[in-house]
């Protein structure tokens, strides 16, 4: 079940000549594939283009009926050599997945791919995920086209832009028989606007097709001495070519006059927030005309010298605004200045931040310090005075506190850390490593479990150094996702084969879930078109791993903590290997909560479990607090003048899962916590119970209310 379903929207993908499209930029990307004749699709969820393998997958029926492939890779990896099938036939192919990460795991298929050459284009599109929105380590993907010198795309972000670059990029592909990266950061993906569609094109060659009649080409193999003529067709053939592409058809743009002392380049993904930045200095206006030159490098690789060069006529200074670090562009563009002996001031980083994301007031003030430096004449005189106004957005950042991710209302996964926890309080602390996923953030309070994390699926690898034993055994965290992602053969498999003496728990949640709730092989849900239903325990037994446990409902805090004992303390020498396994409450909610709904509505009985804390027996040590970290387990004072601590308290947002009475039964605190069932559309019988039960209630109160009367009046 993926975080969002699309069905509605993939009708619009269906539009024709002339007509206008509106949506997101996800679905603008997927139109403008279909409308280029792309012949297969592939890649990896991940943010922020999460939502563009949820598309692809919700239009799999149009994709179907034009002879497009789709293929839900099981990794990156997987989905950049999915694109070989465009080194020999002339087959456009895309495939997707976030970035740095995704081209991190992808980069030995993409070195191979760029070094062959295509001759169907070829097209990656990345999410950029930069930026205080990312979820992953700050890093940028123009390293990765530069060292394999594959092509890189950073359109405007605004829908007509995006759609032309997918053409481009193919186009680009084609001309230079290269792969083209095609970069969208997070509001590119998100962006909402319209543009004018063309019709969708079936593939020339379809991948079925092509079955029918196989080519091969001993030039295309990465092996000794093609891959040296390789290397050279780079340079000499393929870079010119696309430099001649770039130039010919216009991908790169210019805004405002020819002639000016000053000029702006931007990255075609900042080129939005340039221009905003110069209409609050009253240098633009609203359509987006600027009095100072734009250069807008909608490829920022290759970087066109000649292109570069003609834009500096006439200028003293430039501004290079690229956000990230390293300054790849400006130090390339500094370098083609200095070759040609130019005068021209180059400014960068010098006014605007080596690293971190720009936003707006971040340019604002970056493109204002330049102008003060390199044309003060054309700021407002406001701000060209000495003593302007420093910005009047307050720093907040010593006041507000920071809001760290955390696990859902519910989540199966906040038990496991909880018996963790537990164990630890009897055995002590343990050498713990995690993973990319939800699981993650138990190394965050209030458990603080784990300490480190190298990628997807390498938990256990992560603790390969401290597989030969010792005191405590080694702990490793591993989720459902990135066990099959990279898990399976990195992590278990180098611990059969290394006899390793450690522990991992496998988080078995049924879905990708941190990338937005995919299908898995391991899911139990039924997919129409992904086999699903293969069990864990199965393909851990496959790779030799003996020792296994498998516990069904991780809520089973005792359960949990038992099994954890019991692979810390055994004396079985080998991998041992727990699968906690529970679905994860945020899909498990998006599931029953229609199906709840349209129950009750037809009047049928529902009853919904609901959990609170008894204020009179709490005793307000808050220990069930630090032990679950639920966000609906708070606090509430008390108007008892006896009572000065504030008890535990569960708000509306409770799910009923039962995990904070768990940990208190299992951790033997007190017994505050109770269930009570919400029921909705009773039947008579309970209606009139709870009548009975409402009238014995209220007699005992009204007695009670009474006899305390009558105690006053004697005092």
């Amino acid at each position: 079940m993926a975080e969002r379903s699309f069905k509605a929207e993939v009708e619009h993908l269906r539009k024709g000549a002339g007509e206008t499209f509106t949506g997101e930029g996800i679905l603008a990307i997927t139109k403008a594939l279909l409308e280029n004749g792309v012949g297969y699709v592939g890649g990896y969820q991940g943010a922020p283009i999460s939502h563009l393998m949820d598309v692809l997958a919700d239009a799999q029926d149009l994709m179907g009926e034009l002879g497009v492939r789709f293929e839900a890779n099981a990794s990156e990896a997987a989905a950049a050599a999915m694109l070989a099938a465009s080194v020999h036939y002339p087959i456009r192919g895309a495939v997707t997945f976030k970035g740095p990460v995704g081209v991190n795991v992808a980069s030995d298929a993409l070195a191979n791919l760029s070094s062959s050459g295509v001759t169907g284009g070829a097209l990656i599109i990345v999410g950029e995920d930069y930026g205080e929105g990312s979820s992953i380590m700050q890093e940028r993907s123009h390293g990765f086209a530069m060292k394999s010198q594959f092509w890189l795309l950073d359109p405007r972000p605004n829908l007509p832009s995006i759609t032309k670059a997918v053409k481009d990029g193919f186009e680009l592909s084609e001309a230079s028989n290269t792969p083209v990266m095609l970069m969208v950061r997070i509001r590119s993906c998100h962006v909402t606007g319209s543009f004018q569609t063309r019709d969708n094109v079936p593939p020339p060659l379809s991948v079925r097709d092509a079955l029918s009649a196989p080519r091969s080409d001993f030039n295309r193999v990465v092996l000794p001495p093609m891959s040296y003529l390789h290397e050279q067709d780079k340079v000499q053939n393929r870079w010119p070519a696309a430099e001649r592409f770039i130039v010919d058809h216009g991908l790169n743009e210019f805004f405002g006059p020819r002639d000016a002392p000053v000029g702006i380049v931007v990255q075609g993904g900042m080129y939005n927030g340039v221009i905003r930045a110069l209409q609050r200095l009253g240098l633009a206006d609203t359509a987006g005309q600027s009095d100072i030159p734009i250069y807008v490098l909608n490829v920022t690789y290759p970087l066109v010298r000649d292109e570069f060069e003609q834009f500096c006529k006439g200028k003293n200074d430039l501004l290079i605004v690229e956000e990230g670090q390293p300054d790849h562009i400006e130090q390339q563009l500094g370098s083609y200045l200095f070759k040609a002996r130019s005068d021209i001031r180059l400014s960068g980083k010098d006014v605007l931040p080596m690293a971190g994301e720009y936003t707006g007031q971040v340019m604002l003030d970056g493109v204002t310090g330049f102008l003060k430096k390199a044309a003060p004449d054309m700021l407002p005189s406001i701000v060209r005075a000495p003593n302007a106004p420093a910005s009047d957005i307050p720093d907040l950042s010593k006041t507000v506190p920071i809001r760290p991710p955390g696990f859902c209302t519910g989540c199966p996964e906040r038990p496991i850390f909880a018996a963790m926890k537990l164990t630890e309080q009897e055995l002590g602390k343990h050498q713990i490593s995690g993973d990319i996923g939800c699981h993650l953030f138990a190394s965050l309070p209030p458990f603080e479990i784990g300490g480190a994390t190298m990628g997807y699926g390498l938990g256990p690898a992560s603790n390969a150094a401290f597989d030969g034993g010792g005191e405590k055994r080694a702990i490793s965290i591993l989720g459902d996702g990135g066990f099959w992602h990279n898990g399976l053969s990195s992590s278990i498999g180098n611990m059969v084969f290394n006899r390793s003496d450690s522990v991992a728990v496998i988080v078995d949640n049924y879905y990708s879930a941190a990338t937005g709730g995919q299908d898995l092989p391991s899911s139990r849900a039924k997919n129409a078109t992904k086999a699903t239903g293969h069990p864990i325990t199965k393909a851990l037994e496959g790779v030799g791993v003996e020792w296994i446990r498998q516990v069904d409902h991780t809520y089973d805090v005792g359960r949990m903590r038992s099994v954890l004992r019991e692979a810390l303390t055994t004396d079985y020498d080998g991998p041992k290997v727990i699968v906690a396994s529970s679905e994860c409450m945020l899909n498990r909610q998006r599931r029953e909560k229609p199906q709840r709904a349209k129950a009750i509505k037809e009047g049928r009985r529902v009853d919904i479990p609901r959990f609170g804390v008894d204020a009179d027996v709490c005793t307000g040590d808050h220990a069930c607090i630090r032990l679950s970290g639920c966000p609906s387990l708070s606090l509430k004072r008390l108007d008892d003048p006896l009572r000065d601590d504030p008890v535990a308290h569960i708000d509306q947002t409770c799910v009923g899962c039962g995990n904070c009475g768990e940990v208190a039964d299992a951790a033997v605190l007190c017994p505050s916590f109770y269930r009570a069932d919400v029921v909705h559309n009773p039947g008579r019988v309970e209606i009139t119970l709870n009548r009975v039960r409402s009238n014995i209630i209220n007699w005992f109160q009204t007695r009670r209310d009474a006899r305390r009367l009558r105690l006053e009046d004697v005092s």
